[in-house]
């Protein structure tokens, strides 16, 4: 499954592009500001319905435009889908097939860009939130049913928390503890099972990029001597005070270690990025075992912040994998990735294919 055609109207400094892509590996080659990163960010938005940059929809529409709009063609054996996303300032309008989408995660289903760009390291650096989003994508795509039980569970978590509010706050609020409880158990099942499988990719991929031992732990949520029901009654009275649930799968967070310690005491800035990468070259080639072809890796200049070693490490890792690739750099020279199937040169916002 791989993006075969895009176009792009009014994204960023993308007034008009029209683009055919190879299904193995892309390079785009411009100058620092001339619309690279924003082509990957709109190939991003695609899949994902969401920038990596901002999270406000009026810096993604061109100066002047009311609005934007994305369309890929997806290849799955000869057949096509269309993925269209619509931006306004009011908000996002997602179509798959033609039809209208409740949902990014029917985009995802079909083109799942991961990216790994000079902000990757603040998957480590900053909180839970990022981490969690990390862990629940990889896990949406292995495992059947973790969309159906993840929104299970924040539907109890949001009537819970309401109830929490209420003036008969104790009673109400323990109607929605046994839903609560049971999409839990199942979220955080779903998710401890899916980091079993990262760990042997995440040590190996680890172990090329920083010659260490890493490894991700678990924290589910909750004080880890106790299961969730015990963890939940413990909390019942903090959470009727404060009106939030304050423990649960939506607490969750994993902890990354080097050689035993955690990361972010042990490592600099130019070290996080690498065991950000590792982890999410890592939680491609999970999903590679499922879904053989159908994912996206977005590299974005990944010469520039790295030397000649780690560099070579990081593209021989990318070269093993049966992702899609789309790639930005200063110069068409990464040898170590090989010839790029489709090139195409990006100057003040125009993209062109280069010749021969």
């Amino acid at each position: 499954m791989t993006l075969a055609k895009l176009e792009i109207d009014d994204f960023r400094c993308l007034e008009r592009v029209r683009l055919a892509f190879d299904a193995r590996y892309n390079l785009f080659v411009g100058e620092n500001a001339s619309g690279k990163t924003s082509l990957l960010e709109a190939l991003f938005f695609l899949g994902r319905g969401r920038s990596f940059r901002t999270r406000r929809l009026d810096r993604l529409i061109r100066q002047g435009q009311e609005g934007f709009r994305l369309v890929g063609w997806v290849d799955q054996g000869g057949l096509q889908t269309v993925l269209g996303v619509g931006g306004r300032r009011q908000g996002t309008e997602i179509r798959v097939g033609g039809a209208p989408a409740s949902s990014a995660a029917a985009l995802a289903h079909f083109f799942p860009p991961q990216i790994i760009d000079p902000e990757v390291h603040k998957l480590l650096e900053e909180g839970p939130q990022r981490r969690r989003r990390f862990l629940d994508w990889g896990v949406f795509h292995v495992e059947h049913s973790f969309m159906e039980v993840w929104q299970r569970y924040h539907r109890a978590l949001r009537q819970r928390n309401a109830a929490l509010r209420l003036p008969a706050a104790p009673p109400s609020a323990s109607v929605w503890d046994l839903e609560l409880l049971d999409s839990g158990a199942k979220l955080d099942a779903l998710r401890r099972r899916y980091l079993e499988a990262l760990a042997e990719p995440l040590r190996q991929m680890g172990g090329q990029l920083l010659g260490a031992d890493v490894r991700a732990t678990y924290a589910p949520g909750w004080a880890q001597e106790d299961d969730f029901p015990v963890a939940l009654e413990k909390s019942r009275e903090r959470d009727s005070k404060l009106g939030l649930t304050h423990v649960g799968p939506h607490r969750a967070d994993i902890t990354i270690r080097v050689d035993g310690l955690v990361a972010k005491e042990r490592v600099s800035r130019g070290q996080q990025k690498l065991l950000a990468a590792a982890l999410i070259l890592a939680q491609l080639s999970v999903q590679e075992l499922k879904h053989p072809g159908r994912g996206a890796l977005l590299l974005d200049d990944p010469a520039a912040e790295l030397d000649g070693t780690r560099l070579a490490a990081l593209l021989a890792i990318v070269r093993g994998l049966s992702s899609q690739l789309f790639v930005t750099s200063l110069r068409p020279d990464l040898a170590a990735l090989g010839d790029p199937g489709a090139m195409f040169h990006v100057e003040r916002g125009k993209v062109t294919p280069a010749c021969g």
